[in-house]
Protein backbone atom coordinates (compact mmCIF):
# COMPACT_ATOMS: atom_id res chain seq x y z
CA UNK A 1 0.00 0.00 0.00
CA UNK A 2 1.22 3.46 0.02
CA UNK A 3 0.31 5.69 2.93
CA UNK A 4 2.00 8.44 4.40
CA UNK A 5 4.45 6.74 7.57
CA UNK A 6 5.33 4.36 4.85
CA UNK A 7 7.16 6.91 2.42
CA UNK A 8 8.05 9.19 4.82
CA UNK A 9 9.82 5.79 6.05
CA UNK A 10 11.29 5.70 2.11
CA UNK A 11 12.69 8.77 1.33
CA UNK A 12 15.75 8.67 3.31
CA UNK A 13 16.28 4.83 1.95
CA UNK A 14 15.60 6.43 -1.50
CA UNK A 15 17.79 9.44 -0.85
CA UNK A 16 20.96 7.28 0.04
CA UNK A 17 20.62 5.09 -3.09
CA UNK A 18 20.74 8.10 -5.41
CA UNK A 19 23.51 9.17 -3.36
CA UNK A 20 25.29 5.59 -3.56
CA UNK A 21 25.17 5.78 0.05
CA UNK A 22 22.87 2.89 0.65
CA UNK A 23 21.56 0.03 -1.52
CA UNK A 24 20.00 -0.50 -4.96
CA UNK A 25 16.59 -0.80 -4.17
CA UNK A 26 14.31 -4.06 -5.20
CA UNK A 27 10.04 -4.48 -4.97
CA UNK A 28 8.70 -5.81 -2.75
CA UNK A 29 4.77 -6.04 -3.18
CA UNK A 30 2.56 -3.02 -3.90
CA UNK A 31 3.62 0.20 -3.02
CA UNK A 32 6.61 -0.91 -1.37
CA UNK A 33 10.26 -0.65 -2.08
CA UNK A 34 12.84 -2.48 0.07
CA UNK A 35 16.70 -3.31 -0.50
CA UNK A 36 18.31 -3.73 2.71
CA UNK A 37 20.95 -5.85 1.77
CA UNK A 38 20.76 -4.85 -2.11
CA UNK A 39 20.88 -7.36 -5.31
CA UNK A 40 23.71 -8.58 -7.05
CA UNK A 41 24.86 -6.16 -9.67
CA UNK A 42 26.98 -7.44 -12.84
CA UNK A 43 29.78 -5.65 -14.91
CA UNK A 44 28.40 -2.74 -16.17
CA UNK A 45 25.73 -2.99 -13.91
CA UNK A 46 26.65 -0.25 -11.44
CA UNK A 47 28.95 2.90 -11.30
CA UNK A 48 30.15 4.32 -8.02
CA UNK A 49 29.92 8.12 -10.23
CA UNK A 50 26.44 6.91 -11.21
CA UNK A 51 24.72 4.15 -9.09
CA UNK A 52 22.15 2.43 -10.14
CA UNK A 53 19.16 2.86 -7.51
CA UNK A 54 16.20 0.73 -7.98
CA UNK A 55 15.55 -2.23 -10.02
CA UNK A 56 11.81 -2.25 -11.34
CA UNK A 57 10.41 -4.52 -13.01
CA UNK A 58 8.27 -3.90 -16.83
CA UNK A 59 4.24 -4.60 -16.82
CA UNK A 60 5.22 -7.54 -18.57
CA UNK A 61 2.24 -6.34 -21.03
CA UNK A 62 3.84 -8.58 -23.62
CA UNK A 63 5.80 -10.91 -22.29
CA UNK A 64 7.86 -12.02 -19.17
CA UNK A 65 8.69 -9.34 -17.37
CA UNK A 66 12.60 -7.59 -17.20
CA UNK A 67 14.28 -5.66 -14.74
CA UNK A 68 15.32 -2.15 -15.45
CA UNK A 69 18.42 -0.39 -14.02
CA UNK A 70 17.16 3.18 -13.32
CA UNK A 71 20.71 4.94 -12.68
CA UNK A 72 20.70 8.09 -10.47
CA UNK A 73 21.79 10.55 -13.43
CA UNK A 74 18.55 8.98 -15.65
CA UNK A 75 16.03 9.82 -12.63
CA UNK A 76 17.53 12.97 -11.90
CA UNK A 77 17.54 14.36 -15.45
CA UNK A 78 14.13 13.30 -15.53
CA UNK A 79 12.56 14.73 -12.53
CA UNK A 80 14.56 18.47 -13.60
CA UNK A 81 13.23 18.03 -17.13
CA UNK A 82 9.87 17.30 -16.00
CA UNK A 83 9.79 20.68 -13.38
CA UNK A 84 11.33 22.18 -16.28
CA UNK A 85 8.08 21.22 -18.71
CA UNK A 86 5.75 21.69 -15.92
CA UNK A 87 6.81 25.21 -15.10
CA UNK A 88 9.04 25.11 -11.61
CA UNK A 89 8.82 22.46 -8.71
CA UNK A 90 5.76 21.74 -6.55
CA UNK A 91 4.64 19.38 -4.44
CA UNK A 92 3.29 15.81 -4.92
CA UNK A 93 0.69 14.13 -4.46
CA UNK A 94 1.63 10.37 -4.69
CA UNK A 95 -1.60 8.28 -5.91
CA UNK A 96 0.69 5.62 -7.78
CA UNK A 97 2.30 2.81 -6.08
CA UNK A 98 5.91 3.23 -5.92
CA UNK A 99 6.92 -0.05 -7.16
CA UNK A 100 5.92 1.34 -10.82
CA UNK A 101 7.78 3.88 -11.97
CA UNK A 102 5.81 7.04 -12.13
CA UNK A 103 5.12 6.60 -8.10
CA UNK A 104 8.93 6.17 -8.46
CA UNK A 105 9.06 9.33 -9.97
CA UNK A 106 7.49 11.33 -7.58
CA UNK A 107 9.08 10.69 -4.85
CA UNK A 108 12.58 11.33 -6.92
CA UNK A 109 11.08 14.58 -7.80
CA UNK A 110 10.00 15.46 -4.31
CA UNK A 111 13.82 14.64 -2.96
CA UNK A 112 14.86 17.15 -5.22
CA UNK A 113 13.09 19.93 -5.07
CA UNK A 114 13.57 19.17 -0.84
CA UNK A 115 9.30 18.48 -0.47
CA UNK A 116 7.53 15.80 1.02
CA UNK A 117 4.63 14.06 -1.16
CA UNK A 118 1.48 13.30 0.34
CA UNK A 119 0.36 9.85 -0.70
CA UNK A 120 -3.16 8.10 -0.88
CA UNK A 121 -3.98 5.53 0.89
CA UNK A 122 -3.72 1.92 -1.83
CA UNK A 123 -4.20 0.06 0.92
CA UNK A 124 -8.04 -0.84 -0.51
CA UNK A 125 -7.90 -0.17 -4.07
CA UNK A 126 -8.01 3.91 -4.98
CA UNK A 127 -10.64 5.21 -3.79
CA UNK A 128 -11.71 8.68 -4.89
CA UNK A 129 -12.57 9.97 -1.02
CA UNK A 130 -9.53 9.08 -0.13
CA UNK A 131 -7.85 11.09 -3.31
CA UNK A 132 -10.14 14.07 -2.77
CA UNK A 133 -9.00 13.88 1.17
CA UNK A 134 -4.91 14.05 0.21
CA UNK A 135 -5.09 16.37 -1.78
CA UNK A 136 -6.64 18.44 0.75
CA UNK A 137 -3.33 18.14 2.84
CA UNK A 138 -1.07 19.84 0.15
CA UNK A 139 -1.21 23.60 0.95
CA UNK A 140 -0.78 26.81 -1.37
CA UNK A 141 2.18 25.46 -3.45
CA UNK A 142 1.91 24.02 -7.14
CA UNK A 143 0.37 21.37 -7.21
CA UNK A 144 1.16 18.46 -8.83
CA UNK A 145 -0.06 14.95 -9.46
CA UNK A 146 0.24 11.73 -11.33
CA UNK A 147 -2.78 9.33 -12.85
CA UNK A 148 -3.35 6.35 -14.73
CA UNK A 149 -6.27 6.61 -17.39
CA UNK A 150 -8.68 4.54 -15.33
CA UNK A 151 -8.15 6.54 -11.99
CA UNK A 152 -8.75 9.71 -14.07
CA UNK A 153 -11.93 8.23 -15.22
CA UNK A 154 -13.22 6.59 -11.79
CA UNK A 155 -12.34 10.40 -10.20
CA UNK A 156 -14.29 12.12 -13.12
CA UNK A 157 -17.03 9.45 -12.49
CA UNK A 158 -17.30 10.17 -8.91
CA UNK A 159 -19.13 14.00 -8.44
CA UNK A 160 -18.50 17.36 -8.43
CA UNK A 161 -15.56 17.22 -5.60
CA UNK A 162 -13.47 15.24 -6.86
CA UNK A 163 -13.83 17.11 -10.16
CA UNK A 164 -13.20 20.57 -8.68
CA UNK A 165 -10.47 19.01 -6.90
CA UNK A 166 -8.73 17.65 -10.31
CA UNK A 167 -9.05 21.26 -11.53
CA UNK A 168 -6.91 22.82 -8.64
CA UNK A 169 -3.78 21.03 -9.94
CA UNK A 170 -1.43 22.72 -11.46
CA UNK A 171 -0.91 19.58 -13.48
CA UNK A 172 -2.30 15.89 -13.36
CA UNK A 173 0.14 13.74 -15.58
CA UNK A 174 -1.51 11.16 -17.18
CA UNK A 175 0.09 8.01 -18.39
CA UNK A 176 1.07 4.25 -17.97
CA UNK A 177 -1.64 3.19 -20.97
CA UNK A 178 -3.10 5.12 -23.77
CA UNK A 179 -5.95 8.16 -23.02
CA UNK A 180 -9.15 7.77 -24.65
CA UNK A 181 -9.81 11.40 -26.70
CA UNK A 182 -13.77 10.96 -25.17
CA UNK A 183 -11.91 10.72 -21.54
CA UNK A 184 -9.23 13.70 -22.45
CA UNK A 185 -11.90 15.83 -23.75
CA UNK A 186 -14.48 14.93 -20.58
CA UNK A 187 -11.61 16.25 -18.50
CA UNK A 188 -10.61 19.23 -19.80
CA UNK A 189 -14.08 20.46 -19.96
CA UNK A 190 -14.19 19.50 -16.15
CA UNK A 191 -11.25 22.29 -16.27
CA UNK A 192 -8.62 20.36 -15.60
CA UNK A 193 -5.09 20.62 -16.88
CA UNK A 194 -4.12 17.15 -17.89
CA UNK A 195 -0.44 16.70 -19.55
CA UNK A 196 -0.56 13.21 -21.49
CA UNK A 197 3.07 11.76 -21.06
CA UNK A 198 4.32 8.69 -22.98
CA UNK A 199 7.46 6.58 -21.92
CA UNK A 200 8.13 3.57 -19.95
CA UNK A 201 10.20 2.27 -17.52
CA UNK A 202 13.39 2.52 -19.16
CA UNK A 203 13.12 5.54 -19.97
CA UNK A 204 12.37 6.66 -16.41
CA UNK A 205 8.65 7.05 -16.99
CA UNK A 206 7.21 9.26 -19.21
CA UNK A 207 9.73 11.66 -20.93
CA UNK A 208 7.23 12.86 -24.51
CA UNK A 209 4.61 15.26 -22.58
CA UNK A 210 1.53 16.13 -25.36
CA UNK A 211 3.78 14.38 -28.03
CA UNK A 212 6.85 16.73 -27.35
CA UNK A 213 9.87 15.50 -26.27
CA UNK A 214 11.33 16.58 -22.68
CA UNK A 215 13.98 19.01 -22.39
CA UNK A 216 16.94 16.95 -23.68
CA UNK A 217 15.04 13.95 -24.81
CA UNK A 218 15.24 12.91 -28.31
CA UNK A 219 12.89 10.50 -30.40
CA UNK A 220 13.26 9.10 -33.68
CA UNK A 221 10.84 6.81 -36.68
CA UNK A 222 11.97 3.94 -38.08
CA UNK A 223 10.72 2.83 -41.88
CA UNK A 224 8.14 1.24 -40.19
CA UNK A 225 7.15 3.66 -37.45
CA UNK A 226 9.25 2.41 -34.51
CA UNK A 227 9.32 4.83 -32.20
CA UNK A 228 13.26 4.88 -30.72
CA UNK A 229 14.06 7.17 -27.49
CA UNK A 230 17.52 8.65 -26.99
CA UNK A 231 18.76 11.07 -24.40
CA UNK A 232 19.61 11.52 -20.44
CA UNK A 233 16.55 9.95 -19.15
CA UNK A 234 17.57 6.17 -20.93
CA UNK A 235 17.85 3.76 -18.31
CA UNK A 236 20.87 1.93 -18.08
CA UNK A 237 19.46 -1.41 -19.39
CA UNK A 238 18.33 -4.76 -17.84
CA UNK A 239 19.47 -6.96 -15.52
CA UNK A 240 21.66 -9.33 -16.94
CA UNK A 241 19.56 -12.34 -15.71
CA UNK A 242 16.88 -11.31 -17.47
CA UNK A 243 18.97 -11.64 -20.80
CA UNK A 244 20.50 -8.66 -21.91
CA UNK A 245 24.05 -6.76 -20.39
CA UNK A 246 23.80 -3.16 -19.63
CA UNK A 247 26.74 -2.78 -21.57
CA UNK A 248 24.47 -2.98 -25.09
CA UNK A 249 26.37 -6.62 -25.93
CA UNK A 250 23.42 -8.97 -25.24
CA UNK A 251 22.22 -9.83 -28.51
CA UNK A 252 18.95 -8.34 -29.67
CA UNK A 253 19.20 -5.76 -26.54
CA UNK A 254 17.00 -2.34 -27.33
CA UNK A 255 19.54 -0.78 -25.16
CA UNK A 256 22.31 0.60 -27.29
CA UNK A 257 24.85 3.42 -26.57
CA UNK A 258 26.00 6.22 -29.96
CA UNK A 259 29.38 7.93 -31.13
CA UNK A 260 28.46 10.55 -28.85
CA UNK A 261 27.48 8.77 -25.90
CA UNK A 262 23.71 8.97 -26.07
CA UNK A 263 21.92 6.32 -24.41
CA UNK A 264 18.77 5.21 -26.80
CA UNK A 265 15.99 3.09 -26.10
CA UNK A 266 14.35 1.08 -28.93
CA UNK A 267 10.68 1.02 -28.15
CA UNK A 268 7.80 -1.49 -29.40
CA UNK A 269 5.85 0.87 -30.09
CA UNK A 270 4.52 2.38 -33.39
CA UNK A 271 4.01 6.18 -34.12
CA UNK A 272 3.90 8.95 -36.52
CA UNK A 273 4.03 13.36 -36.27
CA UNK A 274 1.05 15.23 -36.32
CA UNK A 275 3.33 18.21 -36.87
CA UNK A 276 6.07 18.38 -34.37
CA UNK A 277 3.68 16.37 -32.05
CA UNK A 278 4.38 12.47 -31.87
CA UNK A 279 1.00 10.32 -32.06
CA UNK A 280 1.87 6.68 -30.41
CA UNK A 281 -0.55 4.43 -32.70
CA UNK A 282 0.30 1.11 -30.48
CA UNK A 283 2.49 -1.80 -29.84
CA UNK A 284 3.95 -2.76 -33.24
CA UNK A 285 3.13 -6.64 -31.82
CA UNK A 286 -0.58 -5.42 -31.14
CA UNK A 287 -1.28 -4.90 -34.92
CA UNK A 288 -4.11 -7.36 -36.29
CA UNK A 289 -3.79 -8.80 -39.95
CA UNK A 290 -7.11 -10.10 -40.33
CA UNK A 291 -7.87 -11.66 -44.11
CA UNK A 292 -4.52 -10.11 -45.44
CA UNK A 293 -5.17 -6.81 -44.26
CA UNK A 294 -4.01 -4.94 -41.23
CA UNK A 295 -6.07 -3.30 -38.68
CA UNK A 296 -4.69 -0.45 -36.35
CA UNK A 297 -6.39 -1.36 -32.71
CA UNK A 298 -6.60 2.27 -31.51
CA UNK A 299 -8.29 3.40 -34.73
CA UNK A 300 -10.75 0.63 -34.21
CA UNK A 301 -11.03 1.66 -30.16
CA UNK A 302 -11.64 5.60 -31.28
CA UNK A 303 -14.66 4.59 -33.18
CA UNK A 304 -16.19 2.87 -30.69
CA UNK A 305 -15.66 5.15 -27.97
CA UNK A 306 -17.26 8.02 -29.49
CA UNK A 307 -20.50 5.89 -29.23
CA UNK A 308 -22.58 6.69 -26.29
CA UNK A 309 -23.29 3.28 -24.64
CA UNK A 310 -19.26 2.15 -24.07
CA UNK A 311 -17.56 3.43 -21.92
CA UNK A 312 -14.29 1.81 -22.53
CA UNK A 313 -12.89 -0.15 -25.32
CA UNK A 314 -9.95 -2.51 -26.38
CA UNK A 315 -9.63 -4.25 -29.50
CA UNK A 316 -7.26 -7.04 -30.09
CA UNK A 317 -6.72 -9.69 -32.75
CA UNK A 318 -7.10 -13.52 -31.97
CA UNK A 319 -6.04 -16.62 -33.70
CA UNK A 320 -8.83 -17.55 -36.45
CA UNK A 321 -9.04 -20.27 -39.10
CA UNK A 322 -10.60 -18.51 -41.48
CA UNK A 323 -9.01 -15.04 -40.90
CA UNK A 324 -5.73 -16.03 -39.23
CA UNK A 325 -6.65 -13.61 -37.13
CA UNK A 326 -10.15 -11.93 -35.69
CA UNK A 327 -10.90 -8.72 -34.52
CA UNK A 328 -12.32 -8.40 -30.86
CA UNK A 329 -13.66 -5.93 -29.11
CA UNK A 330 -13.66 -5.97 -25.21
CA UNK A 331 -15.45 -3.26 -23.91
CA UNK A 332 -17.41 -1.63 -20.38
CA UNK A 333 -21.19 -0.02 -20.83
CA UNK A 334 -21.90 3.31 -19.93
CA UNK A 335 -23.71 3.64 -17.06
CA UNK A 336 -27.77 2.63 -17.87
CA UNK A 337 -26.71 1.81 -21.20
CA UNK A 338 -27.69 -1.47 -23.07
CA UNK A 339 -25.06 -3.74 -24.86
CA UNK A 340 -24.85 -3.43 -28.52
CA UNK A 341 -25.68 -5.62 -30.79
CA UNK A 342 -22.16 -7.37 -32.81
CA UNK A 343 -23.73 -6.50 -36.23
CA UNK A 344 -24.62 -2.43 -34.56
CA UNK A 345 -21.05 -2.07 -33.72
CA UNK A 346 -19.67 -3.68 -36.74
CA UNK A 347 -21.64 -1.53 -38.66
CA UNK A 348 -20.44 1.69 -37.13
CA UNK A 349 -16.73 0.41 -37.45
CA UNK A 350 -16.97 -0.36 -41.08
CA UNK A 351 -18.65 2.88 -42.00
CA UNK A 352 -14.98 5.03 -40.73
CA UNK A 353 -12.39 2.08 -41.38
CA UNK A 354 -13.54 -0.47 -43.48
CA UNK A 355 -15.20 -3.80 -42.83
CA UNK A 356 -11.59 -5.79 -42.28
CA UNK A 357 -11.85 -3.25 -39.09
CA UNK A 358 -15.17 -4.26 -37.75
CA UNK A 359 -15.03 -6.55 -34.74
CA UNK A 360 -16.28 -10.21 -35.50
CA UNK A 361 -16.77 -10.87 -31.75
CA UNK A 362 -17.93 -8.74 -28.59
CA UNK A 363 -17.28 -9.25 -25.23
CA UNK A 364 -19.37 -7.15 -22.91
CA UNK A 365 -17.30 -6.98 -19.25
CA UNK A 366 -17.87 -5.66 -16.01
CA UNK A 367 -14.34 -3.93 -16.11
CA UNK A 368 -11.32 -4.41 -18.25
CA UNK A 369 -8.59 -6.78 -16.99
CA UNK A 370 -5.42 -4.42 -16.18
CA UNK A 371 -1.79 -5.45 -15.69
CA UNK A 372 0.41 -3.26 -13.98
CA UNK A 373 -0.05 0.71 -13.92
CA UNK A 374 -3.62 0.78 -15.65
CA UNK A 375 -2.09 -1.21 -18.85
CA UNK A 376 -5.03 -3.50 -20.38
CA UNK A 377 -4.03 -7.08 -19.76
CA UNK A 378 -4.44 -8.42 -23.40
CA UNK A 379 -3.41 -11.86 -22.43
CA UNK A 380 -6.16 -12.54 -20.54
CA UNK A 381 -8.58 -10.58 -22.95
CA UNK A 382 -7.32 -13.04 -25.48
CA UNK A 383 -7.67 -15.96 -23.28
CA UNK A 384 -11.74 -14.82 -22.62
CA UNK A 385 -12.20 -14.52 -26.09
CA UNK A 386 -11.23 -17.71 -26.93
CA UNK A 387 -13.62 -19.22 -24.32
CA UNK A 388 -16.50 -17.50 -25.53
CA UNK A 389 -16.28 -14.28 -23.51
CA UNK A 390 -16.93 -16.40 -20.10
Amino acid sequence: MTTGPAVRELMPVLSAALSGAGPVLLPDGPGDLRGPDGPALGPGENDAEDPTVALLSTSGSSGRSKRVLLQASALLASASATHDRLGGPGRWLLALPVHHVAGLQVLVRSLVTGTTPVAVDLAGGFRPAEFVEAAGRLGRARRYTALVPTQLGRLLDAGDEAAATLAGFDAVLVGGAATPDPLLRRAREAGVRIVTSYGMTETCGGCVYDGLPLQGVTLTLDDDGRISLGGPVVARGYHRADGAAADGSAPGTPFTIDATGRRWFRTDDAGTTDGERLVVLGRLDDLIVTGGLKVAPRAVEAVLLDLPEIAEAIVLGVPDAEWGQRVVAAVVLAPGATAPTLAGLRGQVAARLGRAAAPRQCLVLDSIPLLGPGKPDRTRLAALAADGGA
